[in-house]
């Protein structure tokens, strides 16, 4: 061996070593932004999403990261929180409302943005088609607002003497308005008059259900929002004291003593919305994956807070009813 080739292999040997570029980030992240607070109301939520992460073979802490942003019931934080992810350069954005996805979607261009919404995405602007999204948004609506109709219409089944009916609605939710103007059309074709009551934050809704009583509201509405989605024990005890019946967007309202509801699986939608984050960590691009919307909508009963408001569920809504709490 040469005296040239001694020194190459020496200097090889002795090279700094550098970590390939694909080593440089240790895992993905994912910034998960909801609209409520941490704690147990939102812990079903992020339990669905994890478990559809974990389909495509992602978990948490061990190949992938989750950077978690709460609006706490704030609406206006929205941008901030959106804004703060895009500067941590996040690999996906999840937008769990409407607001959140408006936001995102004013943002950033770039960064794949999967949202979970109750409104027709392609009405708000979110995408061009369900079918192809285009851009860089695409996700699953549950098609909540839609369905408040269907709501107005197995409450005055359920109370058919009810002359006056209210709607509970949060004013600061961009879909606040689409709801009130679909359930006053709801409730004419059912001869009843509407009364709209409102609530922003969890220290209004206890005013708001007790207006109920000088409204002469013989049931109530309950809109489909992050404020009352997480208040839902708060919501069915205020209910039972003041002998309102309610109806609800989700059954988990109903398995803590409301009355009703009517619409789709909580777990079902954001399971969803974790498979196609890990699709997208895989390479695919929301351009080309279709949004998604619930087949299938739960109708559950309570008869045991039923027979505390003194009322007899009609055997046609029973015979409908996935699920029948006794």
């Amino acid at each position: 061996m040469n005296r040239r080739t001694v020194l190459l292999l020496l200097g090889a040997t002795m090279a700094p070593v550098r970590a390939p570029r694909a080593q440089q980030k240790a895992m993905p992240v994912v910034g998960l932004l909801l609209g409520g607070k941490p704690g147990p109301d939102d812990a079903l939520v992020v339990a669905a999403f994890l478990q559809g992460l974990s389909e495509t073979g992602y978990v948490e802490g061990q190949n992938v990261a989750i950077d978690y942003r709460w609006a706490e019931d704030r609406y206006d934080r929205m941008p901030a929180l959106v804004a703060d992810l895009v500067g941590r350069k996040v690999d996906v954005i999840v937008a769990g409302n409407l607001s959140a996805a408006l936001a995102a979607k004013s943002a950033t261009s770039t960064i794949p943005i999967i949202f979970a919404v109750g409104v027709d995405p392609v009405e708000r602007g979110l995408v061009a088609s369900f079918s192809r999204p285009g851009g860089n948004l695409t996700g699953i609506t549950s098609i909540n607002i839609e369905l408040t109709p269907k709501r107005v219409e197995l409450l005055t089944d359920l109370i058919p003497q009810a002359r006056v009916i209210a709607l509970l609605v949060n004013p600061t939710n961009p879909a606040t308005e689409r709801v009130v103007r679909d359930v006053l059309e709801a409730a004419n074709a059912k001869g009843v008059q509407l009364r709209i009551v409102k609530a922003g934050a969890e220290s209004e809704i206890d005013t708001a259900f007790a207006s109920l009583v000088e409204l002469q509201a013989a049931g109530l509405v309950v809109a489909g929002d992050p404020l009352f989605n997480t208040r839902r024990q708060l919501l069915a005890t205020l209910a039972a004291r003041h002998a309102v019946p309610a109806i609800y967007p989700f059954r988990e309202s109903v398995s803590v003593g409301g009355l009703i509801s009517y619409g789709p699986s909580v777990t079902a939608v954001n399971r969803q919305v974790g498979i196609y984050v890990g699709r997208i960590l895989k390479g695919a691009k929301p351009a080309d994956l279709p949004v998604q919307q619930p087949t299938t909508f739960e109708l559950v009963v309570n008869l045991k807070t039923a027979k505390a408001l003194g009322l007899t569920v009609p055997p046609s809504i029973l015979a409908r009813a996935d699920e029948v709490i006794e």
